[in-house]
Order: C-alpha cells, then structure tokens, then sequence
C-alpha cells in the first residue's frame, strides 16, 4: 500500500505538456510542512489519461542543464518540478485554476530531500494528489486544455 500524506491550504492546478506536441497532464503544486519546507508535487488523476511519471518527466527535459546534479540522484529534476508548480502559481496562464484552501492528498511515488533550500522548500514530494471536495477535483480535472481531452479520449 503507497505512503499517503494530506494537508489542506493553497493548491495551484495547472496543465501540463509532458510530451510535444499533445500529450498533457494536470499538475497541482502546494506545500506541507513548517513554513512549506516540503514542496508537494502531484499529478490529478483524469480516468482517460494514463498517470503521468512526473520525474521522467522532469528528467527528459535534462534539468542538470540547469540545476546541476552535484546534489545528488533526482535533486535536478526535483528542482525542475518544483520550478514548475512555483512558476505556475506566481505567472498564472488562463485555465490554471488557484484554490485558496482546499484539502487535499498526495499518494507518494517519492520524496527527495534537496540539501539546500531552493524556491523556499527543502525536499520535494510527488505522487498522485486528490482534492477533498469532489466538486474542487471536477474543476481540477477540468483545466485539462479541451484538444487534450479529445486526443486522450480517440
């Protein structure tokens, strides 16, 4: 059985476009722990698109470019999510949806502590988050973009 972790506070939800040119996921972005230390990274489930491997992801855009990888295994493409989830809530696109507080719970695929604080957190966790009301989760899935929900669904 997965490790499950919850909390309640702000959650950021925003697509993402995992593999060019149409294959996108929803990803949503809060924090846990004492100031937000832990940065929460998951992916919501939507039933027509399979689960999204969120460092695989973080890995094919060869984040060691940037983040160098001298802290260790997944410390690069950890930051590169976090960078992801951060980015989004500051700069938000049209369709990302912001909840002000909101439950939620994360079954977690992983953690990776960075050794050094980066975009005010000390590790990353990811997994698959689900919001506590059912009707936040609807909106949630809805900022799937509509041609995503066609390609996923033919």
């Amino acid at each position: 059985m997965p490790r499950t972790v919850t909390g309640a506070g702000r959650v950021s939800v925003l697509p993402l476009l995992h593999t060019w040119p149409d294959q996108y996921g929803v990803l949503a972005y809060t924090t846990s722990g004492a100031f937000g230390d832990t940065a929460i990274v998951g992916y919501v489930p939507i039933v027509e698109i399979p689960d999204v491997p969120l460092m695989d992801i973080a890995a094919r855009h060869e984040p060691s470019r940037l983040y160098s990888s001298a802290g260790g295994n997944g410390v690069a493409e950890a930051c590169w999510l976090m960078c992801v989830g951060w980015s989004g809530r500051l700069i938000r696109k049209p369709g990302t949806l912001e909840l002000a507080d909101a439950a939620w719970s994360l079954e977690v695929d992983g953690t990776t502590e960075l050794g050094k604080t980066i975009y005010g957190h000390d590790r990353l966790t990811v997994g698959r988050i689900t919001l506590g009301d059912p009707d936040l989760m609807a909106q949630a899935r809805a900022v799937l973009p509509a041609s995503a929900q066609v390609t996923a669904s033919a």
